[in-house]
């Protein structure tokens, strides 16, 4: 799915809001974000498969669509600090029974494999 599908009206709703997720670290970063205000090397500690580029790349583009907050303090070393907005809280929320639903799957895929 393409970035322009985010800012789309004439698409569904469900498409509009994949839109602004999706990627392979967004929601990642969406849940831990949810916990409380990140800096991006603490975030990077806890996605050490993520690199900077794409780190920084996700923060902008959440940030962009309104779901995230980037306070910039002014100190030496620079100091930058990754919060949920409102909207991104909206999100987050509204995301939580898709979860209650993924956490089910995996259940009962567990369970027949199990049984097989």
């Amino acid at each position: 799915m393409t970035r322009s599908r985010a800012e789309d009206t004439g698409v569904c709703g469900v498409t509009a809001a994949v839109a602004v997720i999706d990627g392979k670290w967004k929601t990642l970063l969406l849940w831990l974000l949810e916990t409380g205000p990140q800096r991006p090397g603490e975030l990077r500690r806890l996605i050490p498969a993520i690199s900077e580029k794409v780190l920084t790349q996700a923060l902008r583009e959440m940030e962009a669509d309104g779901l995230v907050h980037r306070e910039v303090h002014d100190v030496l070393p620079p100091k930058t600090v990754y919060s949920l907005t409102d909207f991104g809280h909206e999100l987050s929320e509204a995301l939580a029974p898709l979860s209650d639903w993924g956490h089910r799957r995996l259940d009962r895929l567990a369970e027949e494999r199990a049984a097989s």
